[in-house]
């Protein structure tokens, strides 16, 4: 059959070697030391100065700071231990060999194949190569907890952001009260481990709220850390829906089942002989498609029936996959191959 201008033949993409895995002995022993440390400074402040100042009545101090360690350290090993949003990996079996496409207000996004975990990616799913996993509206990888920020436990980081600043800051104005209070006594041990103690709470504390001011603005932009240097191109955020409701998707909406497995249901694993590619734009950028300006195929087995995705009453941008819904619409596009030399 003789090739035409506009079809290209289909092959199967050659998967990538086995990388081995990466070592993960010392990430989780940076983890372990930071629990470790938090610990330690946490206390040297109670055993010193915040005791000082609540045997001279100053009840104030402890009863403020200890509520803030214990949220701190709940966040810190929750965070540690949490599911950030794991998918489920696909069948060794299956490959690259379709086009699967779904929209989110009204602009289509080309779902990326993932070689690793063998699936086609919701949007906003990013495979980490520190965890070697795919993870669901994925935001970055934290090396402090040695674990990847995502739709399942991005409000567990946000508040360990916030109760670290809180409890900083408490650290540190508890820590100059008692040096201010005991200037005209010999306490020497008392007042060396209060700059021990207030010190690194002064260093951590404005990184600290940096990155709070970071993440509140990203969360009130529906915005994600790993997309900074990937900007939509039509001039707005499809997945943004306002303020409030960004905010409430972050931290309040219901995080759903775990391991989504309508991420890889969407799969149809097709092979036609030929399909037009006219209209097929870049696959690292949100297509403009419509089911209507999808060519058919010249010939060969007709392909099985587009997996297309509209959000239900919960707006797309926190835990996509979750609200994934599939309508027959449209063709399925397989990936181009080479022509036969």
């Amino acid at each position: 059959m003789p090739l035409r201008n506009d079809v290209i033949p289909l092959v199967k993409e050659p998967r990538p070697p086995p990388q081995a895995p990466r070592p993960w002995i010392l990430p989780s022993l940076f983890a372990a030391f930071n629990v470790v440390l938090l610990l330690v400074f946490s206390g040297l402040f109670f055993a010193f100065p915040c005791r000082w100042l609540a045997q001279n009545g100053e009840w104030a101090f402890p009863i403020i700071t200890g509520p803030l360690f214990v949220l701190t350290f709940f966040s810190l090993v929750s965070l540690n231990f949490s599911d950030p949003g794991i998918l489920h990996q696909g069948s060794n079996e299956q490959g690259p060999t379709a086009v699967h496409v779904i929209w989110v207000n009204h602009k289509a996004f080309r779902l990326q194949w993932c070689p690793k975990c063998c699936f086609h990616r919701p949007p906003r799913t990013h495979h980490c190569r520190f965890c070697n996993v795919c993870v669901e509206d994925f935001d970055h990888h934290c090396k402090w907890v040695n674990n990847c920020i995502g739709h399942r436990n991005f409000r567990f980081f946000m508040l360990l952001v916030l109760s670290l600043c809180l409890y900083s800051g408490a650290v540190l104005v508890t820590c100059l009260i008692f040096l201010l209070r005991t200037t005209p006594q010999t306490l020497y041990l008392d007042k060396v481990i209060a700059i021990v103690v207030a010190v690194p709470a002064a260093c951590f504390l404005v990184p600290l709220c940096l990155l709070l001011l970071i993440q509140a603005l990203s969360v009130s932009a529906a915005e994600r850390s790993c997309e900074g240097q990937c900007r939509y191109l039509w001039g707005y955020n499809p997945f943004d829906q306002g303020c409030a409701s960004n905010w409430y998707l972050a931290i309040c909406a219901p995080l759903g089942p775990k391991y989504m497995a309508k991420a890889v249901w969407l799969q149809r694993v097709v092979e036609p002989d030929w399909v037009l590619m006219q209209n097929l734009h870049c696959p690292m950028c949100p297509s403009a498609l419509t089911p209507s300006a999808v060519p058919g195929p010249a010939s060969g087995p007709q392909p099985q029936p587009l997996a297309l995705h509209r959000p239900g009453n919960a707006p797309p941008g926190s835990g996509e996959a979750a609200a994934l819904q599939e309508l027959p619409a449209g063709p399925v596009l397989p990936r181009p191959r080479e022509a036969p030399r």
